[in-house]
């Protein structure tokens, strides 16, 4: 029994660090990162660093100098050179006071300007990263919390990434300074002080949790609020068309609200943290005094140690105040740098596969092969083993009610999501072996809500070709029939389009997206009622234009108005159950199926 028992012990405390490991590996590789960022300022930490050593160093010698003075010259006062000597020593005294300002100005700014450009590049990484992540992951998250990580918590980041290194060096050099003069002064006294020191750590430590939590938790309210704010903003002329002005509100009010419990919570553990630690302080200062006194009594202590003694406390506060402010950054910046790593480790859902190649000469063949998707494991099924081939060049119309799918059956051939079940193929290439980039580059897609940048009409334009020439830009808006209204702009295609293209009505804002898609030029169009917002008179302009571009390219258009896809070659009627009918205009109507149903039905409205 003894040695099952011990067998038993000894597995379980093998399967203790089996788990452990992985942990330990984790935490590893993320102080490594946390340590990679200072790497190409090599330079300005160690200049940042050698700063705070002289800082330190002059800290702890003007209480030396000052205990010189007042123990050896002054006892000899009135003799040949002493007044010589104590101004010499003065001005030794205002040459350090001047070097540790110089450094304190050189470590307070070249600090700041490293901290600064580390927050410039954990900002580019985290936002390249998010360029990354596949739809399914911004179909999860608001985008008022990916604001905050790239903001709030990287600022936060960056104060801990600069004080961090000097506070913690200052602080260890001049305590350890100070407990050794101290030492020298009166070992006696000087462990009577040290006798608080493990008192305070534990009551930092105490403390320090709860500010943690605190401080995690305002950031995910900071988050909440920023989400709130930039929903409530971007839908403003919907909240004001329902006159909800007090119901956006009240929404903030309980996100503020919750805000300001978060930070209440941690206000309440920094007040217990600060007051604690400046009352420690307090009682070693009142402890030297009244123990300091009683050894000038009992002439132990001189009245010249007594006074180096209460300004070397004086100095030892400092590096208290620097550790009290390095518990604060650490904790806001092991916060921020936690939410950060939290996502660069978030992996894209659909990830490039080891020899993925690049999509070049493209035909534009599509099929695809018993296919089958939802958004989520727990979802139910949008398109179900749907099996289809468009030949290239083929212009294909997809019609049928809402929520049949075919938007999502638009969005699997650029990759936008993976297929759940069965295989998506370009020209008899799974679309899982090529690089997105490369895939997406020949594919063109104009969906039914337009989204313009800030900037102007000629920016827009050139998202979809960032090197066309000015011709190239006329050229296409005139395919879109869009260049008479820009020309008729203000500054033409100089012209501000405002936030999210707010300037322009939807159908210019439609013609627009529909110019730069004919700029980008790809050999795979794909429109998601991209005509609706055009009146008739253009839709007939730009179903013309569409006409000339589909002669070369292969061409899928989403419709609800059946109108405008008689002219498609094959016409997909999608439901439910999948394709239940493909055919011509003709061939549909005279079958008297479910599209004839359709066109029917919308022509007699």
């Amino acid at each position: 029994m003894p040695r099952i028992l011990f067998r038993g012990r000894r597995a379980r405390a093998h399967k203790s660090r089996l788990i452990d490991r992985p942990a330990t590996r984790l935490a590893d590789a993320r102080f490594r990162k946390f340590l990679s960022y200072y790497k190409p300022y090599r330079g300005l930490l160690i200049a940042d660093l050698l700063s705070a050593i002289v800082i330190a160093a002059a800290a702890l010698m003007l209480p030396v100098l000052a205990n010189v003075i007042i123990k050896n010259l002054l006892t000899g006062a009135g003799a040949p050179g002493e007044l010589t000597r104590i101004y010499a020593l003065g001005a030794l005294m205002l040459a350090l006071v001047a070097v540790q300002a110089l450094c304190t100005l050189l470590v307070d700014y070249q600090g700041h300007v490293m901290g600064a450009k580390m927050e410039r590049d954990m900002r580019r990484e985290l936002f390249e990263h998010y360029q990354k992540l596949s739809f399914s992951f911004y179909d999860r998250q608001r985008t008022g919390q990916l604001m905050t990580r790239i903001t709030n918590d990287l600022l936060s980041l960056a104060e801990f990434y600069h004080h961090g290194p000097e506070d913690l060096s200052i602080a260890a050099l001049e305590m350890i300074g100070v407990l050794v003069i101290l030492a020298y002064l009166n070992l006696t006294l000087t462990l009577i002080v040290l006798c608080f020191l493990p008192v305070m750590l534990i009551f930092a430590l105490h403390f320090s949790r709860g500010m943690i939590a605190a401080l995690r938790a305002s950031k995910d309210r900071i988050g909440d609020i920023n989400a709130r704010a930039e929903d409530s903003l971007a839908g403003i002329r919907v909240v004001k068309s329902f006159t909800n002005e007090r119901l956006e509100t009240a929404r903030f009010d309980y996100e503020n609200n919750r805000l300001l419990a978060s930070r209440s919570a941690g206000y309440l553990s920094e007040a217990w943290f600060s007051g604690g630690m400046a009352a420690f302080t307090q009682l070693i200062t009142v402890t030297v005094i009244i123990f300091g006194a009683a050894g000038i009594a009992r002439a132990s202590l001189d009245l010249a140690d007594l006074l180096t003694f209460l300004m070397c406390v004086a100095v030892l506060v400092d590096p208290i105040r620097r550790l009290v402010n390095f518990a604060r950054l650490y904790q806001e910046g092991s916060t921020g740098f936690d939410r950060f790593i939290e996502m660069l480790e978030m992996e894209p859902d659909l990830p490039d596969l080891a020899g993925t190649v690049h999509l070049a000469d493209v035909r534009g063949d599509i099929s695809f092969h018993n296919v089958s998707f939802r958004y989520a494991d727990d979802a139910p099924f949008v398109l179900k083993n749907l099996s289809l081939e468009i030949n290239a060049g083929e212009f294909v119309a997809l019609v049928g009610a809402s929520g049949v799918g075919k938007t999502t059956l638009c969005s699997l051939i650029p990759r936008f999501y993976d297929a759940t079940v069965g295989d998506i193929l370009i020209d008899a290439i799974n679309v899982r072996n090529l690089r997105p980039s490369s895939l997406r580059s020949n594919i063109g897609i104009v969906q039914q809500e337009v989204y313009l940048f800030a900037g102007t009409v000629a920016e827009n334009l050139r998202y979809g070709k960032p090197d066309a020439t000015s011709d190239q830009l006329i050229a296409a808006a005139k395919q879109a029939h869009a260049h008479d209204f820009i020309a008729a702009l203000p500054s033409g295609y100089e012209t501000e389009v405002g936030e999210r293209g707010v300037k322009l009505s939807g159908g210019q804002k439609q013609r627009l997206s529909l110019a730069r898609v004919f700029l980008k030029d790809p050999p795979i169009l794909i429109f998601d009622e991209a005509t609706s917002a055009l009146d008739n008179e253009s839709e007939s302009a730009v179903q013309e234009s569409l006409q000339r571009l589909a002669r070369s390219r292969t061409m899928i258009v989403i419709a609800h108005r059946l109108s405008t896809v008689r002219q498609a070659r094959r016409i997909l009627v999608l439901t439910e159950d999948g394709v239940v009918e493909q055919g011509t205009h003709a061939d549909l109507i005279k079958s008297a199926g479910a599209y004839a149903r359709l066109y029917n039905t919308q022509a007699s409205i």
